[in-house]
């Protein structure tokens, strides 16, 4: 069943985040081989424990999902040592937790870069042939189509004087990252002067396509097109608290405190909360859902 709906959101293009249980301390209502899927807003399809246990995994999950990097985390009860986790492993202190430890793996599953490739020529029968031994989901089309899906990462105009306007001015006006036009300096020049553009869209494109290797072949220029794509990208920034860099992918999820426990919950509306005041309360759990709806005077939150 999670394999499954894995293969189906792979095909939707969707980010999520698969967890799986690999060792797992009495009593715990996991076991080992359990899994479950986690998605961008926090949904958990699956098991991999009780709402305590999902509570860090969810948080984790996210956070696995901004880095693109895979994590093995390890759910402790209060008062359980808990050393300083190698490269690798995090260490979550769940107070709620009923029994022993969780280990569970989860690994973030992201989309390749979505790159459309305008043209059926050999320069764009050639991209499309190499984009995926590197990691790149490339669909070679005669026009694109409309709207642009919004994680289009790349578009590349390789049709030789067929819609080669159009084409270019759809992807400048949405604004996509990596724009290409395969042609000659000069006769790419000419394509460029006759958009009904400014030319601060214009200078955006790259003409022609791909860096300065030389390149002769349709292979070689397709190879050069696709150095240039992973050139140009955006480069990620560095922690330097954690030495650890931080990836195009979605943001880290914010972080509540659980005011009755004290767990630290992701924000999102797939996790337990209530609306206080005017502020959404975030909970691990029913249980402390509850205590708090009691008597919301014993739980002050923090500002």
């Amino acid at each position: 069943m999670i394999e499954g709906r894995a293969q189906e959101l792979r095909g939707q293009r969707a980010a999520f985040v698969s967890a799986t249980v690999v060792r797992a301390e009495k009593p715990t209502s996991a076991k080992p081989g359990d899994s479950a899927i986690v998605l961008a807003d926090g949904t958990i399809e699956g098991f991999v424990g009780g709402v305590c246990a999902e509570t860090s995994v969810r948080a984790t999950a996210l956070n696995c999902l901004s880095s693109s990097t895979s994590v093995l985390l390890r759910i402790v009860p209060s008062g359980v040592d808990a050393t300083a986790d190698p490269v690798g492993v995090n260490t979550v202190e769940n107070p709620c937790l009923s029994g022993g430890t969780l280990e569970i793996f989860m690994e973030p599953v992201v989309p390749p870069a979505l790159v459309y490739v305008i043209g059926s020529g050999p320069t764009a029968l050639a991209l499309g042939r190499g984009g995926s031994s590197f990691g790149f989901d490339i669909r070679v089309l005669d026009t694109l189509p409309e709207p642009l899906p919004d994680d289009t990462a790349a578009i590349i105009v390789a049709s030789h004087g067929r819609g080669e306007e159009q084409a270019l001015t759809l992807a400048l006006q949405a604004d996509v990252t990596y724009v290409g036009l395969v042609a000659s300096r000069r006769r790419a020049q000419a394509v460029l002067d006759g958009l009904d553009l400014c030319t601060g869209h214009t200078s955006r494109v790259h003409a022609p396509a791909g860096l300065d290797l030389g390149a002769q072949t349709p292979e070689e220029i397709a190879l050069s097109i696709l150095a240039q794509i992973v050139d140009e990208r955006p480069r990620p920034a560095r922690d330097t608290s954690s030495a650890a860099d931080a990836s195009n992918g979605p943001a880290a999820a914010t972080m509540a405190v659980d005011p009755v426990c004290g767990m630290k919950v992701a924000a999102v509306s797939a996790s337990y909360n209530v609306e206080h005041t005017g502020t959404s309360v975030y909970f691990c759990g029913p249980g402390c859902v509850d205590a708090f709806r009691a008597n919301p005077a014993a739980y002050p939150l923090s500002s």
